[in-house]
């Protein structure tokens, strides 16, 4: 709550915060005050079937000390922890802080075991059943939400245990794309094909990887695909790792394979994004997940 673009907002939170709580506690005690003994019961004029009335009684006693002591906790709460503005609280916590020390203390108790696997070969890692131990937790932690638990994708995300690699499937640069990330981006192509002429790349791609297209439109659809696609997947549509651009001949697709989603993906494009985890991660851990998801696609290296 430190972060106000005004001292005034912080000035204001503080004081509505104290005002309503000294506000509750008046209220609380207007409206708990006791009944004299014998004194007429006050009804608050409401009567259902026929002689049940609604009394206008005082708050028992130990729900009117619980409200009390649940206000002197906010007060307490108050001026330990922040909450009254950019006031950061007697104990000066914050949820940051917190992290940082559970960071500080796990980096303290695993960062030696992480960097003997750091020193070692990813493939030597990859053999070590123990590290891979450890990077199954951590693909499970960090990978899992898109490339799904059993690391064999979604659409859209890559399946990361059929060899079948964008950028290249060598430890190195698996560890490469952990840490720096990767950006994907397949531009529309609808305006330079043409309605027509991207029904016939649709069907030249389809051509590729032996599935079910018309022989003509893909004929039509050749020197489209070498005007306007060759330069990022190759002459033969074989891919180029270095720019992402994906194999159109192996039969594995990231999208989908059929007319429908390969003419979607000529005419609005792509773009694909993986994250960089290196700030997050730091070397030795992705050092170890990289070694992890190599040996998914490489079982006889475990």
């Amino acid at each position: 709550m430190g972060d106000f673009i005004h001292e005034f907002w912080s000035g204001y939170i503080a004081v509505l915060t104290i005002v309503s709580m000294i506000a509750c506690g008046v209220l609380l005690q207007s409206m708990s005050s006791r009944r004299k003994p014998g004194a007429a019961v006050e009804t608050m004029g409401h009567v259902w079937d026929e002689d049940l009335e609604e009394y206008n009684n005082p708050l028992p006693r130990w729900w009117m000390w619980m409200f009390y002591l649940s206000l002197l906790f906010s007060a307490i709460y108050l001026v330990l922890y922040p909450g009254l503005g950019s006031f950061a609280g007697v104990w000066n916590w914050s949820s940051t802080g917190q992290y940082e020390g559970e960071q500080r203390r796990a980096a303290e108790r695993f960062g030696p075991m992480f960097d003997q696997y750091l020193a070692m070969d990813l493939e030597q890692v990859a053999a070590d059943p123990t590290a891979r131990e450890i990077g199954q937790r951590l693909y499970l932690n960090y990978c899992a939400q898109c490339h799904a638990s059993d690391a064999r994708g979604s659409r859209g995300f890559p399946n990361l245990t059929d060899r079948d690699w964008l950028y290249g499937g060598d430890p190195q640069t698996i560890k490469t794309t952990i840490m720096e990330g990767r950006n994907g981006m397949m531009p529309a192509m609808s305006a330079a094909l043409g309605a027509e002429g991207t029904r016939d790349v649709a069907h030249y791609v389809l051509s590729l990887s032996g599935l079910t297209h018309d022989g003509l439109r893909a004929a039509r659809g050749k020197p489209l695909f070498a005007q306007n696609c060759a330069m990022c997947h190759g002459p033969e549509g074989k891919g180029t790792p270095a720019m992402g651009a994906p194999n159109l001949t192996d039969g594995t697709w990231l999208y989908g394979g059929g007319e429908s989603v390969i003419t979607e993906t000529l005419v609005k494009g792509r773009n694909g994004h993986m994250p960089a985890h290196k700030d997050f991660l730091g070397e030795a851990k992705a050092h170890v997940l990289a070694a992890y998801i190599w040996s998914l696609s490489n079982e006889d290296a475990r």
